[in-house]
């Protein structure tokens, strides 16, 4: 079988309104989260696990809109860092031609302070795309154990216990 690359955009708006203070940002979206028409939608990932767990809510049972109105209401934002690349199938490890996402422009309409990087893709990525704008802005940006299913490394409660880190940046 033979891997062939894909040019993919990504069809989804950034989550944020003027007063978002956390950013999340993934890498890119994946092929079963591009089906469904949202962020983190492959039932394996635990992106909305740790986040229910954070917050006392059930976002997994959640539609779109009441996720998003959720997150608004908490300050925080969502988005990746990758606008569209080439990429074989959802592998973060295969992303190649990266076009990145404007930024500075959710950087000059919010109050985002912190920025967590769902993984090291996204992580490395902002850093070669970002680390300036971020330093302009006094941006704080963290990288995060990947909410993958690839990443087995972390149990749910381990990403539970690192990612409560963002508790202390929302209120």
């Amino acid at each position: 079988m033979e891997n062939k690359y894909k040019k993919s955009k990504s069809e989804f708006k950034p989550i944020y309104n003027s007063e978002t203070k956390v950013l999340i940002l993934g890498s890119h979206p994946s092929v079963k989260s591009k089906e469904a028409g949202f962020y983190y939608m492959n039932p394996r990932n635990r992106f909305w696990q740790v986040l229910s767990m954070l917050f006392d809510v059930d976002f997994k049972s959640m539609s779109k809109d009441e996720k998003i109105e959720k997150l608004k209401n908490l300050n925080i934002g969502l988005y990746d860092v990758v606008m569209s690349c080439d990429i074989i199938g959802s592998s973060d490890l295969s992303i190649k031609k990266v076009e990145p996402i404007d930024l500075k422009y959710i950087l000059d309409n919010s109050n985002v302070r912190y920025i967590y990087l769902n993984g090291k893709k996204a992580y490395s990525l902002f850093l070669k795309y970002f680390s300036k704008l971020a330093a302009e802005y006094n941006i704080v940006y963290k990288l995060m154990p990947s909410t993958s299913p690839a990443n087995a490394k972390y149990s749910l409660n381990n990403l539970y216990e690192i990612w409560s880190d963002m508790l202390n940046y929302i209120n």
